[in-house]
C-alpha cells in the first residue's frame, strides 16, 4: 500500500486520468490525498469529481477555494463569473449527488499516528493543529447541515485578517475559510494578507510565507497543502506544497508520502480553457 498526494486538479480531468495511470494507482491498494481545488478553470470540473468519487475510501479529499465557490454559486451567495468553467457541473443530471457529496468533504484531515496533516492552502501561524481542527469541525457542520446554502451566505469576505478567540461567530468562520483555503502570505504576526500570490521573494518586506513564520504553532505537523501555483513544488521537513500549476498549462504532481519516490508530473499544455460557466 502506497499513500500519494496530488495538487490542485482545477478541472483537468484528462491530466489526473494520466498520472493516476503514471503512478499505477489502484484503489484496492493505495491511498490518495488531494489538496483540494477539483474543479474550476480547466476544461472538464464534470469529469474530475465524476472520477474521484468513483475511486471511493481510497481518496481523501478537502475543500478548496474553488470548490467552495461552486456551492456558494448553487447557494445562491455567489454569481457565476466569466471565468468560472463548472457549468457542466451545475448542469448534469447528478448535480445534486455531486455538491452534496462536495459539500461533505472535510476543510482539514488529520492523521496523528504519522502527524501528517492535509489542508488546502495552510494553516495560518496563530494556531496549533488542535486549533485548525476545531475551528474547520465548525464550517464543516454548517455545510454538511440542512440549512448549508443561508450559512455559505455569511462565509464570504477579506476580513478579519487576524485571529482572536472573542471574533464573533461569523468572523471566526470567515477566518477559518480564508485561512485554511486562501492564505499564502501571513505578516510576523500571523495577519493573513490575501492579496499577494506571487513566488516568495516578490512580496513586500513585511510579509512572509505563512509557513515561515518564525512563531507559528503547528511546526509540530507535516502540512500538505496546494492553492499556491507560484510556488510550485516544495519538499521540506514540516511542509509539501504541491500545486504546480496545472490549470496554467504547467503540470499536475504527485508524490508519495510515505516511501521513497521521484515525484511524478504530467504535462497540461492542454488544459487550459476560457471561461464559460
Amino acid at each position: 500500500m502506497a499513500l500519494y498526494a496530488i495538487g490542485d486538479v482545477q478541472g483537468c480531468a484528462a491530466a489526473l486520468d494520466a498520472l493516476l495511470a503514471q503512478i499505477r494507482f489502484a484503489p484496492a491498494r493505495d491511498r490518495l490525498w488531494l489538496v483540494g481545488d477539483l474543479v474550476n478553470r480547466g476544461p472538464d470540473s464534470l469529469g474530475v469529481l465524476r472520477r474521484v468519487i468513483a475511486l471511493g475510501d481510497a481518496v481523501t479529499c478537502v475543500l478548496g477555494n474553488h470548490d467552495l465557490h461552486l456551492l456558494a454559486v448553487v447557494a445562491g451567495g455567489r454569481k457565476l463569473a466569466p471565468s468560472d468553467t463548472f457549468g457542466a457541473v451545475l448542469e448534469a443530471p447528478d448535480a445534486a449527488a455531486l455538491v452534496d457529496w462536495l459539500r461533505h468533504r472535510p476543510l482539514l484531515h488529520h492523521e496523528p499516528e504519522t502527524r501528517r496533516v492535509l489542508v488546502h492552502a495552510g494553516i495560518p501561524p496563530p494556531w496549533t493543529v488542535a486549533d485548525a481542527l476545531e475551528q474547520a469541525a465548525e464550517v464543516e457542520r454548517l455545510l454538511r447541515g440542512p440549512s448549508w446554502q443561508d450559512a455559505l451566505r455569511s462565509m464570504y469576505g477579506n476580513e478579519p485578517a487576524t485571529w482572536s478567540a472573542a471574533l464573533g461567530r461569523d468572523d471566526k468562520r470567515r477566518y477559518t475559510i480564508n485561512a485554511l483555503t486562501r492564505m499564502r502570505y501571513c505578516d510576523a504576526a500571523g495577519k493573513l494578507d490575501l492579496e499577494h500570490s506571487g513566488p516568495p521573494g516578490t512580496q513586500p518586506a513585511e510579509l512572509l510565507p505563512w509557513f515561515d513564520v518564525p512563531q507559528r504553532r503547528a511546526r509540530d505537523a507535516h502540512i500538505v497543502f496546494g492553492h499556491w501555483a507560484a510556488l510550485g513544488l516544495l519538499r521540506r521537513e514540516d511542509v509539501t506544497a504541491l500545486d504546480t500549476g496545472c490549470v496554467w498549462g504547467n503540470s499536475l504532481t504527485a508524490v508519495r508520502l510515505d516511501g521513497s519516490m521521484s515525484p511524478a508530473r504530467v504535462s497540461c499544455a492542454q488544459s487550459t480553457v476560457s471561461g464559460r460557466g
